[in-house]
């Protein structure tokens, strides 16, 4: 009986079936985990590119003085019509700010965000500039992650579960 298991087991040893059912196994988890990064930052890349691509736009419009009355909620709007994010009146906060361009550009390092667990924050530091002025307005989006359990969702989301896109763009105001 001995014989006989031992047998067994160098049979089984000296076997090759079930390799490629091996090597399935062992490789496949990284190739899906790379695929799912992969059209995470491709969503979000997107989504970045169609923010900056709408504060770009209505920035243009702002310096061509094409007779709009500028206000905050009319620039949001604008950006996210132009954008075409989802959810983006909800999700998108701006911040315009002064600047003397001689005296050196200071901003600080984080960009208010809206957060979708609060209530909405009061308008922030949004100032109309004057003739000749140097203006920076800076657009921070609050987007869900594609795949809540991927690797990139669990480093990079805030604490309300949602990345943060932003955008910052520098313009003079047109003489009047």
């Amino acid at each position: 009986m001995i014989r006989k298991s031992l047998s067994i087991l160098r049979a089984f040893k000296r076997s090759e079936t079930g390799n490629a059912t091996i090597e399935f196994v062992m490789i496949i988890p990284f190739f899906l985990a790379f695929l799912g990064i992969g059209g995470e930052m491709s969503i979000i890349t997107t989504k970045h590119a169609a923010l900056e691509r709408g504060v770009d736009l209505v920035v243009r419009d702002i310096r061509l003085g094409t007779g709009t009355n500028w206000s905050h909620d009319v620039i949001k709007d604008r950006i996210c019509d132009v954008s075409g994010i989802k959810d983006c009146k909800t999700n998108l906060r701006l911040q315009m700010l002064r600047q003397n361009a001689f005296n050196g550009i200071v901003l600080s390092d984080e960009i208010p965000c809206t957060d979708s667990s609060e209530d909405p924050k009061p308008v922030l530091d949004f100032k109309s500039g004057a003739s000749n002025e140097l203006m920076i307005l800076r657009a921070c989006l609050r987007i869900d992650p594609v795949l809540e359990s991927s690797i990139i969702a669990n480093t990079v989301v805030d604490e309300s579960g949602h990345y943060a896109v932003t955008a910052t763009t520098a313009f003079v105001q047109e003489p009047r």
